[in-house]
């Protein structure tokens, strides 16, 4: 097989921003691998920093995985992926590109879309939340919630240096929607004991990684007195982070950049549920590519955040992903059941 990686900047429609930063502006790497036949499989890498990896190291990392695929079995999909993290460790987006591809290629092969091919019900798949990032002010932040009105579930970013008055803006313009908070770290442990009683009153069910990753303790502390869900996300990367985690949260949020690929996120998903954990699968900005290969396993999830793609204003991609009323749509197409989008 053949690996052909390509750089690709889209766009938010609004600024993108987090307790730790964001942008509007965001690289993902486009993978295709392509066999002797010319049948091709598609991926994409949407790194972050924090994890460690950039757009051009994804690009780097390639180089190096390219000699992997042109000795590779296109169907030993186990093996390569081994094979991928022996030659270079990390890149767990890079990596998961590659896996994403693989599986979309052999799908495609067996004229299927892939969550059939996994023996899945796309109908058992839950509802996406839509985020709702850290806005320069109450006016935009109003606009922004009232945009966002159609989806049921409503994700919101705070570490901010107004945390409480987002909460009952948000509330005050989505008196009906399901509200989800994720901290991204931001704060200590006293500080997301001090915010609780603010989330309680706009009926906030589920808190999502109040603490710093290393924090299990922290975790553990805020669970034990939170009164809703808590959601380890940055303390989460693969199946083996899993078991420290279990007596400290609810459940664990898995993305497939931080684990490096589709297998190792059913085995995140088989692990958790050994332990009795909810499991959430979560995205980066991404473009419907990236989206539909998490969509695949939309229907082993309690919760879901895959709204990667409906964030953005230049999605070149069309296939599955969340509709207006947060409904994942996986659909019939093969492989991971993506398009290009034809361009107006």
């Amino acid at each position: 097989m053949q690996l052909h990686a390509q750089l690709r900047t889209v766009h938010t429609k609004h600024p993108f921003i987090i307790a730790r930063g964001g942008s509007s502006a965001y690289r993902v790497v486009t993978v295709r691998v392509v066999d002797t036949d010319g049948a091709e499989g598609w991926g994409e890498a949407s790194p972050s920093r924090f994890y460690g990896e950039t757009a051009d190291s994804v690009m780097v990392a390639m180089q190096h995985y390219a000699p992997v695929l042109e000795r590779a079995n296109a169907w030993s999909i186990e093996a390569v992926e081994r094979e991928l993290e022996n030659t270079l460790r990390g890149n767990a987006a890079a990596r998961c590109a590659i896996s994403a591809a693989l599986h979309d290629l052999a799908a495609k092969r067996l004229g299927m879309p892939l969550w059939r091919w996994w023996g899945l019900d796309a109908a058992a798949a839950p509802l996406s939340s839509y985020t709702i990032a850290i806005a320069p002010d109450a006016d935009t932040l109003r606009a922004r919630v009232r945009e966002a009105a159609h989806y049921p579930i409503l994700k919101i970013k705070l570490g901010s240096t107004w945390d409480r008055e987002v909460l009952h803006i948000v509330r005050a313009e989505a008196p009906q929607a399901l509200l989800r908070v994720d901290a991204n770290c931001a704060w200590s442990p006293k500080q997301a004991l001090d915010m609780l009683d603010a989330l309680h009153a706009v009926g906030v069910d589920m808190l999502e990684q109040p603490v710093a990753p290393y924090d299990i303790a922290g975790l553990r502390f805020v669970r034990e007195r939170a009164g809703m869900l808590v959601v380890a996300d940055e303390s989460c990367l693969v199946s083996t982070d899993i078991p420290r985690l279990a007596d400290a949260v609810d459940g664990i949020n898995l993305k497939l950049a931080k684990c490096g690929s589709l297998r190792e996120a059913l085995r995140m998903i088989a692990v958790a549920r050994a332990h009795g954990l909810r499991v959430m699968c979560g995205c980066m900005i991404e473009t419907t590519l990236g989206i539909a290969a998490a969509a695949q396993l939309s229907p082993l999830l309690d919760d879901a955040d895959l709204d990667g793609a409906a964030l953005l204003a230049d999605d070149p991609y069309t296939g599955p992903g969340i509709g207006a009323d947060g409904r994942i749509v996986l659909g019939d197409g093969a492989g991971l059941g993506v398009r290009e989008r034809e361009r107006e």
